[in-house]
């Protein structure tokens, strides 16, 4: 069985005691280490691969939101708080839950069912099918609204970055969604997907045309970036 490694930062170590309880009776997870600050916290997440991080917001030197915000691959958090005026600024950075202490079996009982459902799409995305000799993905799940939307691979025209935010768009419509251009490759099959420019990921099915520095999408034309026009050869030449 594979487990469910955990990390806790919190300044309290009463809180820090609970949140240990409470996980005790869930098989599958185990603390990794237990910080009093995110000074402590972010060398353990430099050396241990942590899939679950459980975070107090008011600490000493920086706060569990700015600790989690400066974090370019951050695992699943849960926030553990006495505070709730922070809960809009939890959400935006899509955190699992938000737990108010003192937090009860109950409640932490249901941060752990969403975490857990939330894996599981996760898994449902890595899921492949054989199509020509290769394994490739039918569909992704997009976050947004306060919804996963089950996006086929076959319906994206293309990804444009804004920021911290992803556009998707497909045959259907544009799918706004809290992601970093950064974190797309893996979710997407490396021979249909294709980076041209920091802005955008294309599908190659879906290019029309190519012209100088651009490529035609939909009867949109989307920049190639300087840094991106080896990859796009490179990938015409094999395809």
């Amino acid at each position: 069985m594979t487990m469910i490694k955990c990390l806790i930062v919190d300044d309290e170590p009463i809180a820090v005691r609970i949140i240990e309880k409470h996980l005790s009776a869930f098989a599958g997870f185990e603390v990794v280490a237990t910080c009093s600050n995110a000074l402590e916290a972010m060398p353990v997440l430099c050396e241990k691969e942590i899939d679950l991080l459980f975070c107090d917001i008011q600490m000493p030197q920086i706060t569990g939101v700015d600790f989690v915000r400066s974090l370019r691959y951050p695992p699943k958090v849960i926030f553990t708080t006495a505070y709730r005026n922070y809960a809009i600024e939890a959400f935006e950075l899509n955190v699992v839950d938000y737990l108010l202490k003192p937090i009860s079996f109950e409640r932490f009982a249901k941060a752990i069912q969403h975490f857990l459902e939330l894996e599981e799409l996760k898994n449902n995305q890595e899921s492949v099918s054989e199509y020509t000799g290769m394994n490739r993905r039918e569909y992704i799940f997009l976050k947004a609204d306060k919804k996963h939307y089950k996006v086929n691979m076959e319906d994206i025209f293309y990804f444009e970055s804004m920021g911290d935010y992803v556009i998707a768009y497909t045959k259907q419509k544009k799918i706004i969604t809290k992601e970093r251009i950064g974190s797309l490759p893996e979710m997407l099959p490396s021979h249909e997907f294709l980076q041209i420019h920091r802005r955008y990921i294309v599908s190659v099915r879906k290019i029309e045309s190519l012209g100088p520095g651009f490529v035609e999408i939909n009867g949109i034309k989307l920049p190639i970036g300087r840094q991106f026009k080896a990859d796009l050869s490179r990938f015409l030449q094999n395809g």
